[in-house]
């Protein structure tokens, strides 16, 4: 397959977004700042929340273009074993500092997720996504060329051990089911395009759901946020645990039709918590109104359906499910954020991609993103539909070189013949 032009879709709506971000946390950082200062006596500038996400905006373009223009997609499947086992250690050595109250682990709200390195935080959980995308992308396509996929043993063995291990880590040691949610939602979506026979990936679903609601009702933090969600939905009277989702929905109704412009939020000032992180989506819904938020949602929209499109065109296995790992962390993030900023779903503490406050989260989906970006320089202009990719071993040309070939051998049969 011959390289041709990237993407571009997908390169300006990742700017696009990245841009709009900084924009938004330029805007609403002082008044992050000024919140925090009060209410806990930090000491935070007018605009460090802003040179913050400048640093990691900066930060996520390097890597963006790293995977983008120089190390490519082969030499990273390469290391999918090492990199799935790094992640998995990084999230595990967390559990253990934040056992022994070691200062190396950044606890908020009775949670530690982050390491603490000073001035520097990192979030092992955010590398685990794009290591679980990768590691399965390589472990699939292997299994589907050995004719192993759907195996006891081959298959479903190794592919439990990781996958379980990954949620446990992320889900109960640290207490994050936002990011189990995404992490389910790409086992899910690249067991869907892996071929896994139909009966088994039913069964997989089913497991998932219960444990998941086994999750959720042994927990009495997550189960007051269902009851939570319950009782505004209801039309409950207000109380602390309804609060976030009220005030979530009262900024985007304030923002009406047009938005009230950028630095007038109201919710910003304090009301609305994680107004820079979790709750940003609402908070440009005040800022921008209906039209900005709907332009925004038809921005992810865009990247999402071009992110499909690439993958529909990739010939190699092991490069389309790498497609649909990313699409599927990306749109599990920005679809269960919109919902729980409008109330469709209970609050579960997930970040809108691109868009939130936040170095980790940004810098590996922009990894992500700009591996997918690599990827669509190889595509083919017809959508591969034949799932076999042995049968495909030897298709290296164009649909104009092919039709060359069958001209020139036309050509010297009938030379042959003179």
């Amino acid at each position: 397959m011959r390289k041709h032009k990237s993407d571009l879709v997908i390169l300006f709506t990742t700017l696009g977004l990245m841009a709009l971000g900084l924009i938004v946390i330029y805007a609403i950082g002082p008044m992050r700042a000024n919140v925090l200062n009060s209410t806990y006596g930090s000491n935070y500038g007018q605009n460090d929340f802003f040179l913050g996400q400048l640093r990691s905006v900066v930060l996520a373009l390097i890597v963006f273009f790293v995977a983008f223009k120089l190390i490519p997609y082969k030499y990273i499947r390469k290391f999918a074993k090492p990199i799935m086992i790094v992640a998995l250690l990084l999230s595990a050595i967390l559990w253990v500092l934040a056992l022994s109250g070691s200062s190396l682990a950044k606890c908020e709200l009775g949670e530690c997720r982050w390491y603490n390195f000073g001035p520097v935080s990192f979030q092992p959980a955010e590398f685990l996504k794009l290591a679980l995308v990768i590691y399965l992308a390589d472990f699939l396509a292997r299994k589907k060329e050995e004719g192993s996929t759907g195996k006891i043993r081959e298959f479903w063995l190794p592919l439990t051990i990781v996958c379980g291990l990954s949620l446990v880590l992320v889900v109960i040691a640290q207490g994050d089911l936002g990011t189990g949610v995404a992490l389910i939602a790409i086992i899910l979506g690249m067991l869907l395009v892996a071929g896994v026979p139909t009966k088994q990936y039913f069964i997989m679903l089913a497991l998932i759901l219960t444990i998941s609601v086994g999750a959720i009702a042994t927990s009495s933090h997550r189960m007051q946020r269902i009851n939570a969600w319950l009782d505004t939905l209801s039309g409950e009277a207000s109380s602390d645990s309804t609060y976030h989702i009220e005030n979530a929905m009262l900024a985007i109704g304030t923002g009406g039709f047009f938005g009230v412009g950028i630095g007038n939020s109201v919710q910003a000032t304090g009301y609305l918590p994680e107004s820079i992180n979790d709750s940003v989506f609402a908070i440009m819904g005040e800022t921008f109104g209906f039209v900005g938020l709907f332009l925004i949602i038809v921005v992810f929209g865009t990247m999402l359906l071009r992110m499909l499109k690439v993958a529909s065109h990739t010939e190699n296995a092991d490069e389309r499910l790498l497609v649909i790992g990313v699409f599927s962390w990306t749109l599990a993030q920005v679809v269960v954020n919109i919902m729980a900023m409008t109330g469709l779903v209970p609050v579960t503490g997930i970040t809108l991609p691109l868009l939130s406050y936040g170095g980790t989260s940004m810098i590996f989906i922009a990894f992500a993103i700009g591996l997918v970006l690599q990827l669509s320089c190889y595509t083919s202009r017809e959508g591969i539909k034949d799932e076999n990719i042995d049968s495909r071993r030897g298709i290296r040309g164009t649909h104009y070189s092919s039709r060359r070939r069958s001209s020139r051998n036309s050509g010297n049969q009938t030379s042959r013949r003179g």
